[in-house]
């Protein structure tokens, strides 16, 4: 395979979108520069039957190597995701079966082909964690733990406000960035990529790596798609941009993001050149309106995620919907038992459950006849239309 050491590529790879580099930029700039074929790997854990764009945007730093011509692996953590990685987290993960984790990454390469190729000369590989963690004896988690301290382990962030907070740090937790350790061990790779807070968890495998193969390994660590108020945007949060959205979902969602993150969710989310990112920055800056900016926004990131066709209908509904103030056509009708607002959204399916219907309702999710819902005892009349989000619609019969 012949590898592509163009240095605007490399310098574009080791720059956009990143957080840190280790040991230092200047190691991975000349392993790029060598003309030899590095492998890599990026881990997902099946927690949730989606990826989310937070995953899209280490595939696309994936996608940055594999077109160099770099071995990538997609590593399914169908082992590690029986533990649960405790980063950024205030409590223990609740634990999942096998069953469901299987069940949870069904779709994942389907999801990931959107951006990474798995076909072709130089194929995408998909592997699966359990393939040698289930395998690992007594014996062998001794030693594994035998190149770590238990001090080391308790500088991390969550664990210490766990212990201020008085709440209970498990073992099984400890466990989890041995796992991921040994991860890079038994592929014996170059290097990975992960989320800025997966930093901790990769650096062990670095360590592994040096004490088990006396390999130096890199690391390279994207930034994070953050809100306004510093949350990450995933699952945790509550604000995830699936990658399994529908179009307009995904569009809206977009469109409903801060206008501080127009810049960072280009550079993150897109494949737009960086030099047309620089200048839209500018001419924000110069008063130019944001919004305009995030109608491409929203349009690149469906693009990059659901593809072409999928942009221009997540467009093109958001224009009919929101721009136009237009309704779609043949909304579904529905009489319901009773005239109040949860009954509607429960009995027309829009909600799943009561509980969930008050929860869209005090997040300010649902409206009737354009007018936002305050009261969860809201009634309702014939020939009102009811909405939740974007796309769910319901006329009273």
């Amino acid at each position: 395979m012949k590898i592509d050491t163009t240095p605007e590529k490399i310098v574009d790879l080791l720059t956009r979108g990143v957080e840190n580099i280790y040991p230092k930029r200047e190691f991975l700039e000349a392993r790029l520069q060598s003309g030899k074929q590095l492998t890599l790997y990026t881990g997902y854990d099946p927690t949730a039957p989606t990826l989310h764009i937070g995953h899209g945007i280490t595939m696309l730093k994936l996608k940055q190597f594999q077109e160099l011509g770099h071995k990538v692996i997609m590593l399914i953590g169908d082992f590690t995701g029986l533990i649960g990685d405790p980063t950024d987290k205030t409590a223990a993960r609740q634990k999942l079966t096998r069953e469901q984790v299987l069940e949870n990454c069904k779709g994942y390469k389907k999801q990931a082909s959107a951006i990474l190729d798995f076909d072709g000369k130089n194929p995408v590989e998909v592997k699966y964690n359990s393939k040698w963690l289930a395998k690992l004896n007594l014996e062998d988690l001794i030693e594994l733990a035998s190149h770590f301290t238990v001090q080391r382990l308790l500088e991390r962030d969550m664990f210490q406000k766990r212990m201020q907070e008085e709440k209970p740090v498990y073992l099984h937790e400890f466990l989890y960035p041995l796992m991921q350790g040994y991860d890079s061990v038994a592929m014996d790779i170059d290097g990975e990529v992960g989320g800025n807070d997966q930093t901790f968890n990769m650096l062990a495998g670095r360590d592994l790596m040096k004490d088990l193969k006396n390999k130096e390994k890199f690391v390279l660590t994207t930034k994070l798609l953050t809100d306004s108020s510093g949350k990450k945007m995933g699952k945790s949060e509550g604000n995830m941009v699936a990658l399994s959205d529908a179009p307009d979902d995904m569009f809206g969602k977009v469109m409903s993001w801060a206008d501080d993150m127009i810049v960072r969710g280009f550079e993150l989310c897109t494949r737009v050149p960086m030099d047309e990112i620089d200048d839209m920055a500018k001419d924000m800056k110069s008063g130019s309106n944001p919004r305009d900016f995030k109608m491409r926004l929203a349009y690149e990131v469906v693009r990059t995620f659901l593809g072409d066709k999928a942009a221009k209908e997540g467009e093109q509904y958001f224009q009919t919907v929101f721009q136009e103030k237009s309704r779609p056509q043949d909304i579904p009708e529905l009489k319901p038992s009773a005239g109040d607002i949860i009954t509607v959204l429960v009995e027309s399916k829009i909600c799943k459950s009561k509980s969930e219907a008050r929860q869209v309702i005090a997040q300010g999710g649902v409206k009737i006849n354009n007018n936002k819902v305050i009261l969860i005892n809201e009634k309702v009349k014939s020939g009102d239309v009811v909405q939740k989000g974007s796309r769910f619609f319901v006329k009273i019969k």
